[in-house]
């Protein structure tokens, strides 16, 4: 996830993690996956690896892809924002959102 977005979802009292911040930067897409399931978050992702991974079976507590180019940062924010007010986490839970 980029920085910036990151840090416009905190000052809506979002809770985030970047993979960065994480130190998970080297973990391979299904360990991403596992992680966030374990840590009961969504992956945020241009990579479509992970739209792959869903539609094989992967288990994950949800996925939001947007290709990249696709959006402004204003508006991945705002579009964040509306998932993240309008879907519960179990709602989320192996679900995909495209931004």
């Amino acid at each position: 996830m980029d920085l910036v977005i990151a840090k416009a979802l905190r000052g809506r009292n979002i809770d985030v993690l970047t993979a960065l911040e994480a130190g998970r930067c080297g973990d391979t897409d299904e360990q991403h996956l596992e992680f966030a399931a374990r840590e009961a978050r969504v992956l945020v992702t241009h990579d479509q690896d992970f739209l792959v991974l869903h539609a094989n079976g992967t288990p994950h507590a949800g996925i939001v892809y947007a290709r990249n180019g696709t959006r402004t940062t204003s508006q991945m924010v705002q579009f964040l924002k509306l998932v993240h007010d309008v879907l519960s986490p179990d709602e989320m839970s192996g679900r995909v959102e495209f931004a």
